[in-house]
C-alpha cells in the first residue's frame, strides 16, 4: 500500500497532471457558478477530450478536477442569485442568499469557500486512509437500508420550516413527493400522471423545479417589493461590507465543519446517497444541535447554516469516489459518467484496481488534496470581485437573473415547454411564498420521491412485504432515528417552555 501511495503521488506531482488538476478545477468552478450547467453535463462533454489525452490517470484526474470544481463554484449563484442549479447546493441558498441580501455577500462566499475547502480535504484525507474498509460497509447497504435513509432525510423537515411552520413544510413535503411521481418510474416502465404530454413522461426537471421554487420567485419579488432589495438596517443589500470572518466566527464554524466534513464523507461512501442528501442532512442536523437562539437564526443568515451543507456535500464528494474505484459502483449520475470514462479508458474500477493499477488509484486520490488547495487559492482573491455582482443596480440585476434562469431551464432539459413548465411552477411558487409556505420541503420531496419509492419497491419484492423492516437490524435503526428527528423539535420546545416556565415561577 505504501510503495502504490508513493507511485501515485510520484504521477500527481508530476506537471502533466498538475496542470490536468488546474485546468479541471478551472473548468469545473466556471461551470459550477452558472445555474443549469452542472458537472454532469460538462463531464460527458469533456470525456471525448479526456480520451485522447491518452494517460488514463491524466484523463480522470482531469474529469475529477471538474467534478468537485463544479460542486466548489456551485454555491456562488445560489449565494447571490438564489439560483442554485446543482442539487447539492439547494441547501447553501437557505442561508447563503440572506446572508447576501444583507451586505455580507463577501463574508457568505469567504466562509463557503473555506467550508469546501475543508470538507473536501477531510474527505480525501479519510478516502486516503479508510477507502478499502468503507467498500466492505457500502455493501452491506441494500434497498431497504437506502429506503430507511432516504426516509431519514425526508424526517428531517422540521429544520427546514420557519417558527410554527412545520405542518406547512410537511405539506410542502407531501406536495414534493407527489411531483416526483411523475412520468415513468425505474420499475414500471409505464408513464403516470403525465396528463397526456409527453413532454412531462421523464417527469419534471430538478433544474427547472429549482429555478421555479427559489431564483423566479426571487425575481418576481425584486419586481414587486422595492423594499426587498434593500436589507434589515436600509442599507443597499448590493453594499459589500466585509469579505473576512472574525476568529469568534471562524470558532462557531470550526465544529460545524469538522463534523459535517465527517458525516457528509460517510454519506457520500453509500452508492445512491451523494452530496444532496449529505448536505439536507448536515443543514438539519446542525439545526436540531444548535441553542434556540442560533436556530432562530437558520434561514435568515446564519453561518452554521452555511458551513453546514458547503462542508458536507465537498467531504461527500471525495466520499463517491469509494464505491466508483474500489467496486465500480457509482454513487450518483456524475459518478456514473466518470464509470464510463474509466471503461472507455480501458481501466476496470474494482476491488483490485488498487493492487493492479496503484498509480491510477492513488493518483487521483492524492490528486484531490492538490486540488482543494487550487480552488482554494482561485476562489479566495476572487471573492471581492464575484460579490460585486450585486452591486448592479436592481434594473439590470433582475435581468440578470431571469435570464440564467431561463438558460438553465432550457439548457437543461434542451426543450422548450421547459419554460412553459418553470414560468407556471415559479408563479405559483411565488403565490406560496406569499402565503408563508417554505419552498425547500417541496424540492426535498421531489429530490428524494423518486429515489425513496424506487428502494422501497424493490424492497417489498425482495422480501415480500413490509417483512424487511423486521429481517435488517440497520434499517430498524435508520427508521428510529427518523422517528427521533421527527419529534425532537416539539420535544425541544415543550421542555423550553417548562424551563421558562419554572424560571418565571422561581422569580
Amino acid at each position: 500500500m505504501l510503495e502504490g501511495m508513493l507511485e501515485g503521488l510520484g504521477a500527481a506531482l508530476s506537471l502533466q497532471n498538475l496542470i490536468m488538476v488546474t485546468a479541471g478545477c478551472i473548468i469545473g468552478t466556471l461551470i459550477g457558478m452558472l445555474p443549469g450547467l452542472g458537472p454532469m453535463s460538462i463531464i460527458a462533454i469533456m470525456i471525448p477530450i479526456a480520451i485522447t489525452i491518452g494517460d488514463p490517470s491524466s484523463a480522470l484526474i482531469l474529469l475529477a478536477g471538474v467534478y468537485y470544481g463544479a460542486i466548489f463554484g456551485g454555491s456562488t449563484s445560489s449565494i447571490l442569485i438564489n439560483a442554485p442549479g446543482v442539487a447539492s447546493t439547494v441547501a447553501t441558498s437557505f442561508d447563503g442568499y440572506p446572508l447576501a441580501r444583507s451586505g455580507q455577500a463577501g463574508k457568505a462566499l469567504t466562509v463557503a469557500a473555506i467550508s469546501s475547502f475543508s470538507g473536501g480535504t477531510i474527505g480525501a484525507i479519510l478516502l486516503m486512509a479508510f477507502a478499502p474498509a468503507l467498500a466492505t460497509v457500502a455493501l452491506l447497504f441494500h434497498s431497504a437500508e437506502y429506503f430507511a435513509l432516504m426516509l431519514l432525510g425526508l424526517s428531517a423537515i422540521a429544520a427546514f420550516a420557519g417558527s410554527g411552520n412545520v405542518a406547512k413544510a410537511a405539506m410542502m413535503t407531501i406536495l414534493g413527493l407527489i411531483m416526483a411521481t411523475v412520468g415513468e418510474a425505474a420499475l414500471f416502465n409505464a408513464p403516470r400522471f403525465t396528463m397526456g404530454f409527453q413532454d412531462l413522461q421523464s417527469g419534471f426537471s430538478f433544474i427547472t423545479l429549482a429555478m421555479a421554487m427559489f431564483a423566479l420567485p426571487e425575481a418576481l419579488f425584486l419586481v414587486l417589493d422595492p423594499r426587498r432589495s434593500k436589507s434589515a438596517d436600509g442599507s443597499d443589500a448590493g453594499e459589500i461590507k466585509d469579505l473576512r470572518i472574525s476568529r469568534e466566527e471562524a470558532r462557531t464554524i470550526a465544529p460545524v465543519i469538522g463534523r459535517q466534513s465527517l458525516q457528509g464523507f460517510f454519506i457520500g461512501v453509500l452508492p445512491g446517497a451523494g452530496a444532496t442528501i449529505a448536505s439536507f442532512l448536515g443543514y438539519a442536523v446542525e439545526r436540531n444541535l444548535a441553542t434556540k437562539e442560533e436556530q432562530e437564526q437558520f434561514g435568515k443568515g446564519s453561518l452554521k447554516g452555511l458551513a453546514a451543507p458547503e462542508a458536507a456535500n465537498n467531504a461527500a464528494c471525495s466520499g463517491s469516489f469509494v464505491p466508483l474505484l474500489t467496486l465500480g459502483i457509482p454513487g450518483s449520475g456524475t459518478t456514473a459518467i466518470l464509470l464510463g470514462a474509466l471503461i472507455s479508458l480501458n481501466v476496470s474500477p474494482g476491488p483490485r484496481l488498487m493492487l493492479d493499477e496503484p498509480d491510477i488509484f492513488w493518483s487521483v486520490i492524492i490528486s484531490m488534496y492538490l486540488g482543494n488547495l487550487v480552488l482554494l487559492a482561485l476562489n479566495l482573491p476572487l471573492i471581492p470581485y464575484i460579490a460585486k455582482l450585486l452591486a448592479v443596480p436592481r434594473a439590470y440585476l433582475i435581468p440578470f437573473i431571469l435570464f440564467f434562469t431561463l438558460m438553465g431551464s432550457y439548457i437543461g432539459q434542451n426543450n422548450s415547454t421547459e419554460l412553459l413548465i418553470l414560468v407556471g411552477l415559479g408563479l405559483a411558487a411565488t403565490a406560496l411564498k406569499f402565503a408563508d409556505y417554505p419552498l425547500a420541503p417541496l424540492l426535498i420531496g421531489f429530490i428524494l420521491g423518486r429515489m425513496l419509492e424506487d428502494n422501497f419497491a424493490r424492497a417489498m419484492q425482495l422480501y415480500d412485504g413490509f417483512g424487511f423492516i423486521l429481517e435488517r437490524p440497520m434499517t430498524m435503526a435508520l427508521l428510529a432515528l427518523s422517528v427521533v428527528l421527527v419529534f425532537l423539535p416539539g420535544w425541544r420546545a415543550r421542555r423550553a417552555t417548562r424551563i421558562a416556565r419554572s424560571v418565571a415561577q422561581g422569580d
